[in-house]
């Protein structure tokens, strides 16, 4: 049960940081710790939510009491379809709830502080600019990209491109960060080939960050998001997510 226990967002740029963050919550729960989540939505429980939290935790609870609530309230009672319905169709269902509430939430602090037009705009697409929570649960988040970039990343270790791994180990294209689309399909595909994005956190390639490729959904990941570094890396033959790995837990 969330209370506003967080500085309250006044500005665009507060409210899109508080969205983030709840975001980044939401995204761990359903991906790297969805076996916590699973096993806190007992149907046997009472009805609960699943609440993203500024500080990019959550937690799964009972409503808040109070009527009208101080926030948009999440979805109630998620805990009661859990058995009733495949664990991957479950988490998607409970994505989508998610990423209705994380815009009614951002939209409710902008009416309670008189956002104008302009500002309501802006911060639609400021988070218009990431992927959804389904999306990055789903795997559906620039997947043409990721098809593409696994494609060029075997093609530039062949055509001596700039690796960043020693080409003598077979796992280098599972460690290496997903490379950017060259330039050779004109201007109009640029917005979508800017990077692939971390299945965990949801956010896309930067910089000079270390990324791990799951060999059972293909997804890629920041190495610190699953805690996986790049020595680590190397002792790895076949590397399986934590949504992976808990998924065949949770259906054993």
């Amino acid at each position: 049960m969330e209370g506003i226990q967080h500085p309250i967002p006044r500005t665009v740029e507060e409210v899109f940081s508080d969205f983030r963050g709840r975001r980044a919550g939401l995204i761990k729960a359903l991906s790297t710790d969805v076996q916590k989540f699973y096993n806190q939505c007992d149907p046997e429980k009472e009805n609960l939510c699943l609440y993203g939290l500024p500080n990019e935790t959550w937690e799964v609870n009972l409503p808040v009491e109070e009527v009208p609530p101080e926030l948009p309230e999440p979805a109630l009672g998620i805990n009661f379809a859990r058995d009733g319905m495949q664990e991957k169709d479950w988490i998607s269902l409970v994505a989508v709830h998610s990423d209705s509430w994380l815009i009614s939430v951002a939209f409710y602090f902008g009416a309670r502080f008189g956002f104008g037009k302009n500002e309501r705009k802006r911060l639609f697409q400021m988070i218009n600019d990431l992927p959804t929570i389904f999306e990055v649960v789903s795997g559906n988040a620039k997947q043409a990209k990721d098809q593409s970039a696994n494609h060029n990343s075997s093609r530039s270790k062949s055509s001596g491109g700039k690796p960043r791994h020693s080409e003598s180990h077979p796992k280098a294209s599972k460690m290496s960060p997903p490379p950017r689309e060259e330039d050779e399909s004109g201007d109009e595909e640029e917005d979508d080939e800017q990077g692939a994005v971390c299945g965990a956190c949801g956010e896309n390639y930067g910089g000079d960050e270390f990324w791990i490729c799951c060999d059972a959904c293909e997804k890629w990941f920041h190495g610190k998001c699953v805690k996986i570094t790049p020595a680590k890396a190397e002792h790895i033959k076949h590397y399986k997510c934590p949504s992976c790995s808990t998924s065949k837990k949770i259906k054993a």
